[in-house]
């Protein structure tokens, strides 16, 4: 009796131990060290290639390997283990969260980190580069026939953002063709006079940027009409402060969704993006930092 007593306790011990150190085994990134697998909504990509190049030059014990890929696609990434981390234009819905919380036992984190917008782009040679809510709405609905080209069929952010703001979840009109991502459609609108575009602020909206320099030969941000404005009639090319001071009306937000519940790379990553030094490469990318308060002073310049 005593040796099976004995047996039992040390083949409970041993069971413990091994869950605990495979568990501490799991756990071996820290901020500072470690490989991680992250998902990000294809629209944001050249902002956060920039962040990450930033943060393991900062860290060169770090790697985090990062998939560009629509929307949808990041949200089923989430699911998987391999996956740490999401950054999409939208955060967890209540019953996501629930979800998780059944799954995992605890709620991913989730947060605005920047504002971003959905830039309306036309050929460089196009007559029209100046549109109303309602031009946008009757084009994306079929009632004008210009052609419109979209980063995807219905599984991207700028497809879901633009379903949902401008056309009240309405279908596409015949018009509405889909581009395999970003590039391809400023690719698209280059090549077609008479067409406007869809496209992610960061892609196009950065003045420093030696490849969207070169694309602003090709195409330009079109002028939409301000529906927050006090001056009826006045229209706004999306920009850092157009975004700021809601004169363009297609922003929107840029989240972090985080499914870890110590302190890992993907944590480190987090509070990066949300302080000073990662808030300042969204701002020096012409997003609107959500995390600190940029001030702007007035200076007098003497010739």
């Amino acid at each position: 009796m005593k040796k099976t007593l004995v047996a039992i306790v040390l083949s409970i011990g041993v069971i413990f131990f091994s869950c605990t150190n495979n568990q501490s085994n799991t756990n071996t990134d820290t901020p500072k060290k470690g490989t991680i697998y992250i998902s990000v909504d294809e629209s944001f990509k050249p902002v956060i290639q920039e962040q990450i190049k930033v943060y393991e030059a900062s860290y060169p014990g770090t790697k985090i390997i990062a998939a560009y890929k629509p929307e949808v696609d990041c949200f089923k990434d989430l699911l998987k283990d391999s996956t740490r981390m999401i950054i999409t234009a939208r955060g967890l819905q209540e019953n996501e969260s629930k979800s998780f919380q059944s799954a995992l036992s605890f709620k991913p984190q989730y947060d605005i980190l920047a504002y971003d917008a959905v830039a309306v782009i036309v050929n460089i040679h196009s007559k029209d580069s100046v549109f109303t809510i309602k031009d946008l709405k009757d084009i994306l609905s079929g009632k004008k026939t210009t052609q419109v080209v979209m980063d995807g069929n219905n599984a991207t952010s700028t497809v879901r953002y633009i379903q949902d703001s401008l056309i009240n979840g309405m279908m596409f009109g015949k018009n509405v063709q889909a581009a395999t991502n970003s590039e391809a459609v400023i690719e698209a609108i280059a090549k077609t006079e008479n067409a406007i575009g869809f496209v992610g602020l960061s892609w196009v909206g950065n003045p420093y940027d030696t490849k969207q320099i070169e694309n602003l030969k090709t195409i330009r941000l079109a002028l939409v009409e301000c529906v927050k404005c006090e001056e009826k009639g006045y229209f706004a090319k999306p920009s850092q402060a157009s975004i700021a001071y809601a004169q363009y009306p297609l922003a929107r937000p840029l989240y972090y969704i985080l499914k870890e519940n110590y302190l890992g790379l993907g944590s480190g990553f987090v509070n990066y993006l949300s302080y000073e030094r990662g808030q300042l490469v969204f701002r020096r990318s012409f997003l609107v930092p959500a995390k600190m308060n940029f001030n702007v002073r007035n200076s007098i310049l003497k010739e």
